[in-house]
This record gives C-alpha cells, sequence and structure tokens, in this order.
C-alpha cells in the first residue's frame, strides 16, 4: 500500500494522525496480485446496494508477508512477518520439489537467532543492531528489536541503569528516520560486558513465540510456514489455471462470433432477411443461410448469436475487411494453442509466473533483518552483585532492606538464596527486600539449582534424642516452607553443608545419675544418605544436652 500523510512511526512509537488527514493507494504489485474481477466471488454488503468480495484471490502469500497475531476463546495466533523475495523463491522450490527453510523478517531489521524457530511453531531471540563507537567510551543502538521501539527500549534501559544491573552513565536519542541512541559507558566499564548486559536486562533482546492459527475449512489449525505455503502454492496453481481457462473461454468466444460473422458477410447472409416480414421469419432465414457453414462453426449457433448478427450495422458490413477478419482469427487461434500449452504443464507455467513477479519486484523488497547464532548470555555472569543481604537477629527481618549484622552476603538479582533455621525448616527464595524469620539462621548461602545443596545435620525430636541424617537440596518451589525434622522436634542441634567431609560431632548427653555413656563421638560421613522427608538414622535413645564439632586427632608422629 503507498501512503500519504502520516501514518506514525512503527520505530519510535509515535501515532499516526486522524484517518482524514491520511490517504492511501494500492501498489502496482498490490493491483496485479490481488485483483480478478472474473474470478472473484461477490457477495451483498450490509445495506445490500453493492456487491463486496468474499475474498480476494490472492496470487502471493499475504498471510506470510504481512503477519498477524490476534486472540479468541481458548486460542491464540502469531505469524510473523516474512521477506516477499523469499517467499516466492520458496514457492518456486516447491514447486521443483525441493526442501525449503523460511525465516521472519522484520521491518525495523535487527538481528535473529532462528535455532528455536521450528518451522513456525517456536520461538526466536530478536537482538538491536548495537555498534562500539571508535575512540570514545560509548555504544550506538542502530536497529531495535521487532515488537519494541526506541521509546520502550530507552525506558527500559533506564530502568535496568537504576537497579545497577548495566554500566551505563548518560543515554542520548538522536533517532530521526534511522535509530541512532548512544550508550555513554560508565567509568572502566568495558564494552562488550556492557553489550552482554545490555542483551541479559533490557529490551535490547527479545523472544518472541511464533503460534500459526488459521481457517481452514471454517475451522482453526495449527500449521507451520513450510505446510502453509505448500498449501497456498496449491491454490496458485488452481488460481492460475482458472485464469487460463477463463481466457480459453475468452479466447473461444471470439473465435466463434469472427467466424459467425465472417460468414455472415462473404456469403451475404444477411440478403435474405430483406424478404422476411416478421421478426421469426429473419431468424429462419439467418438459421437457413447459416446452416451450409456449420461446420466452419466453433460451436452450434444461439439465438443470441442470430440476435447479434442481426444487430450489424450497415458501415460494419460495407467497410468489413476479409483480411483484417482472417489475420484476426489466427492470431486467437495461436494464443488458444499457447493457452492449452500452458495449461498442459501448469507447474511449468506457475513457476514461469512467479519468477516473473519476483524479477520484476523483488528488488523492492530487500531483506532487513540479519540471521545470526547468538551466544547466550548468562545473566548471572553479567549480572553485577549489587545487592546485600543481612539477618537482624533481634527483629528476626533477612534481606536487603535490613540493616543486621550477621549472615551478610553480596547477591545479584538472579541468585537463589538457601536458608536454614534451627527449628529445622528450609526454605529456597528470591534475594528478598525483607522477609521475617521466626527463628534464628542457621545457614544462609547462594543456592545453584542445578548442582543443589548438601546439608548434614545432627537433630533433636521431642525427647531430645539425636538423628543424623544427610540429605541433598534439589527440587523445591521458590518460597516454599520444607522441614528437615519431623513435627514437634526440639530442632537442629548441629548443621554443615560439606559433602566430602561432613565432619565429626561430639554429643554431650544431659547428665544422669549411674550413666556411664556422658557423650558420644559420631563420625556424619558414615551415616547414610536419606531423603528430605526421611527421618535419618538414630545415633543414641538418651537426651542431649549439646552438639559440638570434635576437635581433630592428632596424627602418629603430629603433635
Amino acid at each position: 500500500i503507498e501512503r500519504q500523510g502520516n501514518f506514525g512511526n512503527v520505530i519510535t512509537g509515535h501515532a499516526a494522525a486522524a484517518p482524514r488527514y491520511t490517504e492511501c493507494r494500492l501498489t502496482p504489485l498490490a493491483l496485479e496480485t490481488l485483483f480478478n474481477p472474473a474470478l472473484t466471488e461477490y457477495a451483498p454488503s450490509y445495506d445490500g446496494r453493492r456487491q463486496e468480495p468474499k475474498e480476494l484471490p490472492a496470487k502471493v502469500p499475504v498471510l506470510l508477508m504481512l503477519g498477524a497475531d490476534g486472540i479468541a476463546v481458548g486460542m491464540a495466533t502469531t505469524i510473523l512477518p516474512h521477506n516477499f523475495g523469499e517467499l516466492l523463491e520458496a514457492m518456486v522450490a516447491i514447486l521443483k520439489g525441493e526442501k525449503i527453510d523460511l525465516y521472519p523478517d522484520f521491518p525495523q531489521g535487527g538481528l535473529i537467532d532462528v535455532a528455536e524457530y521450528q518451522d513456525g511453531v517456536g520461538r526466536i531471540r530478536v537482538r538491536a543492531k548495537i555498534e562500539k563507537a571508535s575512540g570514545v567510551q560509548k555504544l550506538v543502538i542502530r536497529e531495535v528489536p521487532f515488537s519494541t521501539t526506541t521509546t520502550s527500549l530507552i525506558a527500559s534501559i533506564e530502568a535496568a541503569v537504576q537497579k545497577g544491573k548495566v554500566s551505563v552513565s548518560k543515554i542520548g536519542d538522536f533517532t530521526t528516520d534511522t535509530v541512532e541512541i548512544e550508550l555513554a559507558l560508565s567509568r572502566g566499564a568495558d564494552a562488550e560486558k556492557v553489550i552482554d548486559q545490555l542483551y541479559a536486562h533490557t529490551d535490547c533482546e527479545v523472544s518472541i513465540n511464533s503460534n500459526m492459527v488459521v481457517i481452514r475449512g471454517d475451522r482453526p489449525v495449527e500449521v507451520t510456514v513450510s505446510e502453509y505455503l505448500k498449501e497456498f502454492t496449491g491454490v496458485l496453481k488452481r488460481q492460475i489455471k482458472a485464469e487460463l481457462e477463463h481466457e480459453l473461454a475468452r479466447l473461444e468466444d471470439r473465435r466463434h462470433w469472427l467466424t459467425l460473422e465472417q460468414i455472415f458477410i462473404e456469403n451475404r447472409v444477411y440478403k435474405r432477411i430483406e424478404k422476411a416480414a416478421t421478426e421469426e421469419a429473419i431468424k429462419r432465414e439467418v438459421y437457413a443461410g447459416m446452416r451450409p457453414f456449420s461446420k466452419l462453426f466453433v460451436r452450434a449457433m444461439t439465438d443470441d448469436d442470430v440476435t447479434r448478427l442481426l444487430e450489424l450495422k450497415i458501415r460494419r458490413i460495407s467497410a468489413y475487411d476479409i483480411k483484417k477478419n482472417r489475420g484476426e482469427i489466427n492470431d486467437i487461434v495461436a494464443a488458444i494453442r499457447q493457452a492449452n500449452a500452458r495449461l498442459k504443464n501448469l507447474t511449468k507455467t506457475t513457476i514461469s509466473w512467479v519468477q516473473g513477479i519476483l524479477e520484476k519486484y523483488g528488488q523492492l523488497y530487500p531483506r532487513r533483518t540479519e540471521v545470526e547464532t547468538f551466544h547466550t548470555v548468562d545473566k548471572k555472569a553479567v549480572a553485577k552483585a549489587n545487592l546485600r543481604l543481612s539477618w537482624d537477629r533481634d527483629s528476626g527481618f533477612f534481606g536487603s532492606s535490613v540493616r543486621g549484622s550477621e549472615f551478610v552476603m553480596n547477591v545479584s538479582d538472579y541468585d537463589k538464596i538457601l536458608v536454614v533455621t534451627d527449628d529445622g525448616a528450609y526454605r529456597v527464595m528470591s534475594p528478598p527486600e525483607k522477609a521475617f524469620l521466626p527463628a534464628p539462621v542457621l545457614h544462609a548461602a547462594v543456592f545453584d539449582p542445578e548442582k543443589g545443596a548438601h546439608l548434614n545435620l545432627v537433630w533433636l525430636d521431642a525427647a531430645r534424642s539425636p538423628w543424623g541424617k544427610r540429605v541433598k537440596v534439589e527440587r523445591f518451589i521458590t518460597n516454599k516452607l520444607y522441614s528437615l525434622v519431623k513435627e514437634g522436634a526440639a530442632g537442629i542441634a548441629f548443621l554443615s553443608t560439606e559433602k566430602k567431609n561432613p565432619g565429626t560431632v561430639q554429643i554431650d548427653f544431659v547428665p544422669a545419675k549411674r550413666a556411664k555413656l556422658r557423650s558420644l563421638t559420631v563420625d556424619l560421613a558414615k551415616v547414610p544418605e536419606c531423603g528430605l522427608t526421611a527421618r535419618g538414622t538414630r545415633l543414641a535413645t538418651k537426651a542431649v544436652e549439646k552438639v559440638t564439632l570434635a576437635p581433630e586427632k592428632a596424627k602418629p608422629g603430629k603433635k
């Protein structure tokens, strides 16, 4: 569509002017490929005063060219735009029985990674095009990702800078017809690392899911890009076949009429109607005069043909050029042969038509989005440990806004924290701003969900009898409270997190008269591992006074 007026800006997000200030008209490509009045099925308009097309006999895959998205009850569709020239080349490949690969192309340009595109039923990653300015500590964004604008992109960068995730000190927007966003780097910042931070924490990289749901036979179906294009290529063949058949019918009609006109004038059949007194008699005379030449007819003559012959003007009859008429008939016969030959080899005809359109209009639509393979940015690796977590024993609060002095650690927004309290509870949480922990904290550390965490503990039941337990925390729901001990237990008396060397503990029992065993030494490495909900191994039946880490024994020959 050719446009005139202010239609807004897809790059900056500026809105269009009111419709009364804008005008549109179809491009030559649209006129050539979207309309054919003779093959279009019409229906009455909403008020019944006009006829409107039920659908346009499109000969190019408009749906894949422009893309579409929408939602309905229980379903949604997101079809990404593709390059016009590549679509036509793919159609030629389909007609030749070759394999095709098609990837989206966006008017904003940018970079895309199509590793997970899966022929239109997966997702793509889209990135802004970022350049390093020579000689200065600056980055320049030249193209923005699809589904974003310069306004939304700058807002996402500003938000990341405020949270300390991106090392940028100043942002300048110099966008006109092309994108130009300048980012001044913080002192000492590395440009490559900042680019990774932008891709990790801002809209400089976005993921877009593609889900092709289309209407086929009045029902929604999910298809792939190649399935759709193969089906459309079949539709195109039928369209071209219908056009050729319509053209053949038109040529046959023209040949039929020129033949009748030639016989009617050359053989002076019109002379027979001079003595006829009635309309019926005139028609009979025409039929009788034309009957001897019926073998030359293209098809049987009808009353409509007779009426048309009778409507010939005297000037037309007197100025009739026999040579010109026969030459026109010969041209029509040649055109009919050519149309039949094209119909006979419909696949070749379709390929020729597509290649003609591609040669005529393909250069007007170059690819704008570059296809690349992105290196996956590890958000944890590029994130700055800008959160300081601590626990206040008096209030019981733990988080980044707590000004306590215990369990101080610096973490990033993407870290997970494993917190174990002495009542036997544990939870895995995102770095909290302020979370209340009802019991004293025994352990707080950054948790790696892929590696898990090993916990070695001695816990006391309701009778304060000791139990040994070695577990591994792997599966969890964030912020959900779990328990390492049974209900009613006195809590955890000892905790360590080493897997290979969990430690040896000394268990001191509550003093009792005539008690021979006053303490017990247990090597936790010999305690068998168990599940998180299991009790563990019972170490003794006596009540425990305290559990401490046993001193290491001196090795022989050492003091």
